[in-house]
């Protein structure tokens, strides 16, 4: 054995956990995986092997609990080929449906537990594995019918898995919880993995790696999920790690709004859109996005609110055609559905359409529809100044939608966004000659001039138009604005 290999990080086959491990498992140790039945330990344990064969590593899967047949039954399900990976059952053979593997079989509730272990250790020594999963130490908990005897063993088994060279992950199903830090202590890493119920929509699942000896992980709760393929854990965004992209270019501008913000949207910035529903926001936004597309850049767009086909369908009738920029490529129209969404799969997928597709400016739309899917609101300020802050880091224009309470009248945010954002603009509706109209203005910009007055705008199948400054308003503020001033100085009524 090579010094310098020993405690080298070893690849989990995990999309995301190594980064989370900073390269991976700690090679020729022994590390504990532990969560509740269901919450993918043995997904973890499987992955972790095909990767050690796809790499012509000898892999040995050690069962307790699952037959045989149960485990070619999940890696069929995940469309894993379990070829060249050892498996031992350690199972009464009623349980097991495969006659070929019946000589193989050994009575686990007959034997003592010094013969299980033992049986074990014969099968180690027998074909030398580089990788060993132990599923699971559970059985070896209840066999061992006291807690000094099941450290005793745990330790028995980690010293021999150290002496054959083996890089080892045990699992629990934390059926005793009084024993959780017993194998802690005796543990080179601890990756705890959760699955949480919401009152509605689907399952959550978040893992945390309690140590890794000598490694500086990524602390704290990372979200994960399972799929068709295997575990895929989202790591949690920390702006710092990412370094900085362009910045100082050209402002992100489009003609009927450039006066109104200082001559256009600044890179690296973000931009919250604020106003009632139906006021305008949405269509606001794809004005931005379509000016970019058309300067050949690439635009993410996350929907929570509507479907693909009614953004396409509503652009259109506004003289935007985005269907092209789809089917190129250029625009990352992605549809969310906020009660199946983890907090750290939305950084993930902002993060990739970044740093893999390129694009220069991300529309939110909206936040309300994201706030909604979190239970609790500071989750989604600690998360959205991660989001933000990585996003101006990288030179990327940032669009957010937020609606307010009511549609008119005293309105009220449902969170407030303001002080995380650069630049802010109001829209409220406003009722002049019999009619309802929008008004709009910055309230907000951090970088760069802006006019403080309140122009009308008008959303017509030509796009946004936007009028002169209006002097004679009062209350805009207060969600119940008045135009006192003359009606030839809003816009003309024109057909569409």
């Amino acid at each position: 054995m090579d010094k310098e290999d020993d405690a080298s990080p070893v690849a989990s086959g995990v999309e995301g956990l190594d980064y989370v491990l900073r390269g991976g498992y700690a090679k020729f140790r022994s590390h504990l995986v532990e969560g509740r039945p269901g919450s993918g330990k043995t997904t973890v344990g499987l992955q972790f092997l095909i990767e050690g064969a796809r790499k012509g590593e000898t892999c040995l899967y050690i069962t307790l609990s699952e037959s045989r047949r149960e485990l070619l039954s999940v890696a069929g399900r995940h469309g894993w080929d379990l070829n060249g990976i050892e498996i031992l059952e350690l199972v009464p053979p009623e349980l097991s449906l495969d006659p070929s593997q019946l000589q193989t079989l050994v009575h686990s509730s007959d034997l003592e537990l010094g013969e299980t272990v033992q049986s074990a250790l014969a099968e180690i020594e027998r074909i030398k594995p580089d990788r060993v999963v132990f599923d699971s130490l559970s059985e070896i908990r209840l066999l061992s019918q006291g807690s000094l005897r099941y450290r005793r063993q745990v330790l028995a088994l980690k010293s021999f898995f150290l002496l054959n060279n083996a890089t080892v992950l045990l699992l629990d199903d934390l059926t005793a919880e009084h024993d959780d830090l017993n194998l802690h202590s005796i543990s080179h890493g601890v990756i705890r993995m959760e699955q949480l119920s919401p009152a509605y929509g689907g399952e959550r699942r978040r893992l945390r790696v309690i140590k890794m000896r000598g490694v500086q992980i990524r602390g704290g709760f990372h979200d994960f999920a399972i799929r068709p393929g295997g575990v895929v854990v989202f790591p949690r965004l920390v702006a710092s790690e990412h370094e900085l992209g362009e910045h100082g270019t050209p402002a992100v501008s489009t003609s009927s709004l450039d006066a109104l913000i200082g001559g256009g949207l600044d890179r690296g910035t973000s931009t919250l859109l604020m106003g009632p529903s139906g006021i305008g926001k949405s269509s606001i936004a794809c004005t931005y996005a379509h000016a970019a597309l058309a300067r050949g850049e690439r635009v993410l767009v996350l929907l929570f609110d509507e479907t693909k086909r009614i953004f396409l369908a509503r652009a259109a009738s506004l003289g935007m055609d985005f269907a092209s920029y789809v089917n190129d490529g250029s625009l990352l129209l992605e549809q969310v559905d906020p009660a199946e969404l983890s907090p750290g799969e939305l950084s993930t997928r902002i993060q990739s359409g970044v740093e893999q597709s390129d694009a220069r400016i991300v529309v939110i739309d909206s936040l309300t529809g994201y706030l909604n899917a979190l239970s609790e609101e500071q989750h989604l300020l600690l998360q959205m100044h991660e989001i933000l802050t990585y996003l101006n880091q990288r030179g990327v224009v940032t669009i957010l939608l937020l609606a307010n309470h009511g549609l008119i009248g005293q309105m009220a945010a449902p969170v407030d966004m303001t002080y995380l954002c650069d630049a802010i603009m109001l829209l409220r509706f406003f009722e002049s000659g019999g009619r309802l109209r929008r008004a709009i203005s910055v309230v907000k910009k951090r970088v760069g001039p802006h006019e403080d007055t309140i122009r009308e705008f008008k959303i017509s199948g030509t796009g946004v138009a936007v009028g002169v400054p209006l002097e004679e308003f009062r209350g805009i503020l207060t969600g119940v604005p008045f135009f006192e001033g003359k009606q030839s100085d809003l816009l003309k009524d024109k057909p569409s």
